[in-house]
């Protein structure tokens, strides 16, 4: 027994001596995530300036648990790839996502996993995008600003009233920074493209404080015509109009202001006020009309050159085909204003409102939809009406001109929506709806005869599902205008969903509206974050066979603008046996979005209402919600809530595995980021 004892001591003694002479064979015991191992000090130590490099040196604070083991708070499935990495120096995944270990790589600062994994990445990623991508537009120069130069030639000056002017024209750039979405409040982001607009073979694009056109041209390609001057005020909104009597017209508001300005010449037509805030801008016919949701109009019209406001009633929705705009109230009814009798009366400054129907209920109307069906009389076409309610009721009415003293019959109610419903479209073959709880969508197809819609059987549902869209807190109401979701199209083609699952993403998803079908992924080719989309469709090309071409336009956070063919994915869809298995998107790929979001201050823009506010505001205080198209203008009752973000299904399951905060940008405060 003493001989045993005496023997083990003489081996410790050993054992130190070695560990003295070679420091680099002591044996190291970690403890990640619960999971034991143990390995050489060498191992781990070989690569410079790595985590375990630094945790051994004492650079960086350490934790051991109960038995002297080193603890790290990691996951050890995904560990055992990199530990085997120092071991061998030879990589195997055994199975593991290379994101995954990718991530932890970088985490412990092991520069060769990350170099070839990376690399591996990258030749995934083509930069020249797949089949669908087809062009890149590179951003263009900006022009100089002139505040810049003027804060120059001041700077030098002594003089009082100089000084006052700079100051007022920091707070100016300090109020535009501050409204910027996605930016803190003492930055401003000229490159980011805020909106996109088309029209026939033209697009308009919205920066910051310019904004620039392009027209499509057969051998060219994309050729930019015209570039506004610079504009003190963010843009907000813009529309453009290249069929007016030969003049392209491009509209660009920002608050209560709104500039017009010819892209041919380049000249500024006209710079008028609407005194409110304008919450829509818009073209009917030779006519721009101005809305504000307090119940302001201004029209200006191509032909006079005038401008002219008048005082309607509070708007809360509206829509607009040929020449018929339709205006959906807070008091529940629908005003219908042929604009092409407009100006007959503009001496009188009188825009003649029609009450055209009243809602059963008495209930906001939150979304409208007119259809001008093909079968026309003397006394013009059947108009057929899709409304929806603050309450969730959707309705369909039709108006037969040869009734107009009778008003419009009321066709069918749905009330399938717990919400109030945000957007409506009554096309050829599909009624869609679309309420505030996470844009949940009900789809009904549309029977007709001989053009009109039938009793017999009338609308059938045929699909339910979500398009979830996630905003940030307080966004600039360019965000709004430059990130729709749709639907997309004319009403007798496919119409279509572009979603954008989180704000800060180079990934979006087009579905289709009728069945919520994935019909494709748009991924940025460069990398860059998208900041606004939309769905054009563009005219036939001068060549014999030739046809119309539908486009998803992309906006970036590096001012360039990429484009995808809708056309050529419709027509591959067509023909793919397998297409539809996939919806939206699948839990791994909401799971990577969420990842890249922080829940508890992002802003939803379809948020659910609920009976008990108080108590959901004690518990979520920092979520206030409001709907996509809504404005502060409208009021509290329609343009905000206040509700979990979790309340959907789908979300209930993605946001429960997200691992931590976010990396998107946030606003710090509620100071910083009110605009």
């Amino acid at each position: 027994m003493v001989l045993k004892s005496h023997m083990a001591y003489i081996l410790i003694k050993v054992t130190k001596l070695v560990v003295m002479s070679y420091p680099d064979a002591e044996i190291i015991n970690l403890n990640v995530g619960g999971r034991k191992f143990a390995t050489s000090r060498s191992t781990l130590t070989w690569i410079p300036d790595s985590f375990f490099s630094c945790l051994l040196s004492g650079r960086i604070p350490s934790v051991k648990d109960e038995n002297g083991a080193y603890f790290i708070d990691r996951d050890p499935e995904s560990f055992v790839p990199v530990l085997n990495f120092l071991r061998t120096k030879d990589l195997n995944l055994n199975g593991i996502d290379p994101k995954i270990v990718l991530h932890e790589a970088q985490y412990f600062g092991i520069t060769p996993i990350v170099r070839r994994l990376s690399l591996c990445n990258e030749l995934d990623n083509n930069p020249c995008g797949d089949v669908l991508f087809i062009g890149y537009l590179n951003p263009p120069e900006l022009p100089p600003n002139p505040l810049d130069k003027k804060t120059s030639r001041r700077s030098s000056m002594c003089s009082t009233t100089n000084n006052a002017e700079s100051a007022l024209e920091r707070a100016q750039l300090l109020k535009n920074a501050i409204s910027e979405p996605n930016l803190k409040f003492d930055e401003v982001d000229p490159r980011k493209v805020l909106i996109i607009a088309g029209h026939h073979n033209y697009i308009a694009i919205a920066y910051a404080h310019y904004v620039f056109c392009y027209r499509l041209e057969d051998q060219v390609g994309w050729r930019l015509i015209f570039t506004s001057q610079y504009l003190d005020s963010t843009v907000e909104k813009i529309s453009l109009n290249v069929k007016m009597h030969g003049t392209k017209t491009i509209a660009i508001t920002s608050g209560s202001k709104v500039w017009i300005y010819n892209c041919d010449s380049g000249q500024q037509i006209g710079h008028f006020n609407l005194t409110v805030t304008i919450d829509a801008s818009f073209f009917v016919g030779t006519q721009l009309v101005c809305l504000s949701y307090t119940g302001k109009i201004g029209v200006w019209n191509v032909h006079t050159k005038s401008w002219r406001v008048q005082d309607v009633i509070e708007i809360s929705s509206y829509d607009t085909a040929g020449s018929v705009l339709l205006l959906g109230g807070t008091n529940g009814i629908i005003f219908y204003v042929d604009m092409d009798k407009f100006p007959l009366r503009m001496k009188d400054n009188d825009l003649l409102v029609t009450e055209l129907f009243k809602d059963p209920q008495g209930d906001a109307i939150t979304a409208l939809s007119v259809y001008l069906t093909p079968r026309a009389t003397f006394c013009g076409n059947w108009i057929e009406i899709a409304y929806g309610t603050s309450s969730g009721a959707v309705r369909v009415i039709v108006h037969h001109p040869e009734t107009v003293s009778s008003g419009p019959q009321l066709f069918q109610t749905f009330l399938v929506h717990r919400s109030s419903v945000n957007r409506v479209t009554l096309s050829e073959k599909q009624l869609i709806s679309v309420c505030s709880e996470y844009n949940h969508v009900r789809t009904w197809s549309v029977t007709r005869f001989r053009g009109m819609i039938s009793t017999q059987p009338g609308p059938t549902s045929i699909s339910s599902f979500n398009v979830v869209a996630l905003e940030q807190n307080n966004t600039h109401a360019s965000y709004a205008s430059g990130n729709k979701i749709g639907p997309y199209g004319e009403r007798d083609e496919q119409l279509l969903f572009v979603q954008k699952v989180v704000p800060d993403t180079d990934q979006i998803f087009v579905r289709i509206a009728a069945s919520g079908k994935r019909l494709m992924t748009c991924k940025s080719v460069d990398g860059s974050r998208i900041t606004a989309s939309t769905v054009h469709e563009c005219d036939a090309a001068a060549r014999m066979g030739s046809r119309p071409r539908r486009f998803l336009f992309t906006g970036h956070g590096n001012g360039s603008l990429q484009m995808w063919d809708i056309t050529t994915a419709i027509e591959r869809a067509s023909k793919t046996p397998e297409f539809g298995n996939i919806l939206g998107p699948s839990d791994q790929e909401l799971l990577k979005l969420l990842d890249q979001c922080d829940l508890s201050v992002s802003r939803c823009t379809t948020p659910r209402r609920f009976n008990s506010e108080a108590s959901l505001t004690s518990q979520f205080p920092n979520n206030i919600l409001r709907f996509q198209n809504s404005s502060s203008s409208l009021g509290t009752a329609y343009s905000e809530n206040r509700c979990n973000v979790a309340r959907d299904h789908e979300l209930l399951q993605a946001a429960s595995a997200v691992p931590g905060p976010s990396r998107v940008n946030r606003l710090e405060s509620s100071s910083e980021s009110h605009s």
